[in-house]
């Protein structure tokens, strides 16, 4: 079995989270992870957005604004 870090831990967000983050809805965001934009992993029944799918998210919509 593999242990998270605390660090890793940290890295992991809840959905509200991850909508207050964002600034968007919670339909939003779901819609976000069913097309593959954003990444989730599931612990148990819960659901965790890594920290680094929302920052690449961020930046490839400003590599979209730039083309």
């Amino acid at each position: 079995m593999t242990t998270i870090s605390e660090e890793q831990e940290l890295q992991l967000l809840t959905v509200p989270e991850a909508q207050a983050m964002l600034k968007i809805g919670r339909t939003r965001l779901y819609a976000l992870l069913a097309d593959g934009q954003l990444e989730s992993v599931r612990i148990g029944t819960s659901v965790r957005i890594p920290l680094a799918s929302i920052r690449q998210f961020i930046t490839d919509l400003r590599a979209d604004d730039k083309e």
